[in-house]
């Protein structure tokens, strides 16, 4: 990060200069937490330009009008160098978990009040392109979306193993079947990108990973990527059950069997597309296991080949 760039950037768009940097990481993003001279603490996100980001920023503004617990932002998508870069206010501690015991339902009653509060997608400007492990109905050759991590990996060219390819094609198969009016929600549900104070939601994070799908899909992906006991072990099936009952007992409104398959399959999806993609680079596959993938396709109707 050029700090030159950086302290321009925040003089021109925050009116004051950085100076003391808190923090830094990122993955997809580069994130500098700064103090700047006026004594304010906030977050710069710097990242390659992209449509969705100006709409991901206008419902996170949106979201915090309307009084859900995320950073206020203090920018919109400004130009960064040849990328783009936001700012938002500085939110601190909180821990990674709720109480074990009230974990699905601490989860799923914020992911259901996300949904309720955000705007529709007609209200704002296009979240696409989807984030790859979202990314499920993407329009190019082969079962994988090529990923936006890392775009040099063509996970179509990569051999097996054979049970992921499988659970990722069913689930997209089931997916395909049917579809429904789209929301806006977070497709990246995990307890990394939220905190809490006991089991009361404090803040959440990581708002680039907002899209448009249908309610079904969304609470799929959220039931499959959450935690419960440690942040480093994604759901259970047990626990993306409690979920999926949790979600349902805060909306008000059970759902209906096919969308219910929909949300398995869209657990399935994501959980086998960041297992192909760990296999792919060499990592050790941690997101799914073969026992666990038969089982998630037993509950969206369509099981193992092995099974």
């Amino acid at each position: 990060m050029d700090p030159v760039l950086l302290a321009r950037w925040c003089e021109q768009h925050l009116g004051s200069p950085p100076v003391e940097e808190m923090f830094s990481s990122g993955h997809l993003s580069a994130v500098i937490g700064l103090r700047l001279a006026d004594d304010r603490e906030v977050v710069v996100k710097v990242r390659p330009d992209s449509p969705r980001i100006a709409a991901c920023v206008e419902v996170q503004r949106r979201l915090f009008q309307a009084g859900y617990p995320c950073p206020r932002p203090l920018t919109g998508a400004e130009p960064f160098g040849e990328d783009v870069a936001t700012a938002e206010a500085y939110v601190p501690g909180g821990a990674v978990l709720p109480s074990a015991d009230h974990a699905a339902e601490a989860f799923a009653e914020a992911f259901a009040r996300l949904i309720r509060l955000a705007p529709r997608p007609a209200e704002v400007s296009t979240l696409d392109p989807v984030p790859s492990w979202a990314d499920w109905n993407h329009t190019a050759d082969g079962l994988w979306p090529y990923p936006g991590e890392d775009p040099e990996v063509n996970l179509n060219e990569v051999t097996g193993p054979e049970w992921i390819d499988e659970a990722g094609r069913r689930a997209r198969d089931r997916l395909r079947d049917s579809e429904s009016e789209a929301v806006i929600g977070h497709c990246d549900w995990l307890a990394g990108n939220l905190r809490w104070s006991a089991d009361t939601l404090l803040v959440v994070h990581d708002w680039d990973s907002l899209i448009a799908e249908s309610e079904a899909v969304l609470v799929g992906f959220a039931a499959a990527l959450y935690s419960t006991v440690n942040a480093d072990e994604l759901a259970t099936v047990e626990d993306t059950e409690r979920f999926l009952d949790a979600y349902c007992r805060a909306r008000g409104r059970e759902f209906s069997a096919d969308e219910l398959k929909r949300s398995w399959a869209a657990g399935v999806w994501t959980r086998a597309y960041d297992a192909k993609y760990q296999h792919s680079v060499g990592q050790p596959v941690t997101s799914l296991t073969e026992n666990e993938a038969r089982e998630r396709l037993r509950r969206i109707g369509t099981g193992s080949q092995r099974s």
